[in-house]
């Protein structure tokens, strides 16, 4: 009889220790890998307390991740709806007949000029018609053919210059969708990218890409600062969950995922991210409810677990 033989039958708790399976090895009570969390109380919420709470649940799916890059820039006339009126003749201004704002029509008088040759008074006219974005006359001053008087600008469509960082030259190209921002308002315009200047300047190390938006209300104004964010990859993946539904618990990614018991927190990997979107690469299955948004008042209540304050619910 050896030494360890002598050891376990002077101790019989020592043998049943030893006999019994390891913590998770087919015992009840093991945590599957991949439910992560699941030592949580579910938190259960009521259907008005859902909709109070602005808690949406939605099924687990397939979807796109939609990559953007941003890029500053500023609204501009349109270059081709653009007109610079200088007088046919030299002269002298006799009456001055628009101002900075107007809206003019096509053929309609800006000026009247009387002419150094003849001394008869002649029309200044607008060739389209549009919003006179600049004004470099004044009654009783000389005017000639070489300064403009006027611009006459259509501002129905307006250009989108973007600046185009080096780092992002091979990205953007012509013919991807284009959404464009105001500041933080929520309001949006899509374009198209129609061109892409072929230097880069020497100065800025940068280009520039143009999106033409129709501007029929006059929201978009020359010289306004936007952000355009450009669409420059979608890719088809199995398993997507919008942005709003992760969330960190205990340092951990997480969705919180509907059961018969009330909504757990289920840790996830998360793969390529998009603008909305977020790929799963584990921890979620198709077709598995979860939360879709709304779901820091689960995650407040799971708080209130971790000090002892139980659910309320």
């Amino acid at each position: 009889m050896n030494e360890f033989t002598k050891m376990i039958l002077a101790f019989p708790a020592l043998a049943l220790l030893l006999s019994t399976p390891a913590w998770g090895e087919g015992e009840p009570g093991h945590v599957d890998e991949g439910d992560g969390h699941d030592e949580h109380e579910a938190v259960q919420l009521t259907d008005a307390e859902l909709e109070e709470f602005g808690i949406e649940v939605i099924p687990a799916k397939a979807g796109t991740i939609e990559q953007y890059v941003s890029l500053p820039g500023e609204v501009r006339p349109n270059a081709d709806r653009l007109a610079h009126i200088v007088p046919r003749y030299s002269g002298i201004v006799t009456e001055v007949l628009a101002n900075i704002g107007d809206h003019v029509k096509r053929g309609q008088a800006l000026a009247v000029i009387e002419s150094d040759e003849s001394l008869a008074p002649f029309e200044m006219k607008t060739m389209i018609g549009g919003t006179v974005i600049a004004k470099h006359i004044a009654l009783g001053e000389t005017v000639s053919r070489e300064k403009d008087a006027f611009i006459i600008a259509d501002l129905s469509a307006v250009w989108i210059e973007l600046t185009v960082y080096q780092r992002d030259l091979d990205r953007v190209r012509v013919g991807q969708k284009a959404k464009i921002f105001v500041g933080h308002r929520l309001e949006e315009e899509s374009g198209i990218v129609d061109y892409i200047t072929p230097v880069v300047d020497e100065v800025t190390r940068t280009a520039t890409a143009r999106v033409v938006l129709r501007n029929r209300e006059g929201r978009w104004r020359p010289g306004m600062f936007v952000t355009g964010k450009v669409l420059v990859d979608k890719i088809d993946v199995p398993l997507v969950v919008p942005r709003t539904a992760l969330h960190s618990v205990e340092e951990q990614t997480v969705v919180f995922i509907e059961t018969d018991e009330g909504f757990m927190p289920r840790q996830v990997e998360t793969g390529r991210m998009g603008d909305t979107n977020v790929e799963i690469l584990s921890g979620l299955s198709a077709g598995t409810r979860y939360v879709s948004s709304g779901g820091f008042t689960i995650k407040a209540e799971l708080g209130k677990e971790s000090f002892g304050e139980g659910h309320g619910h």
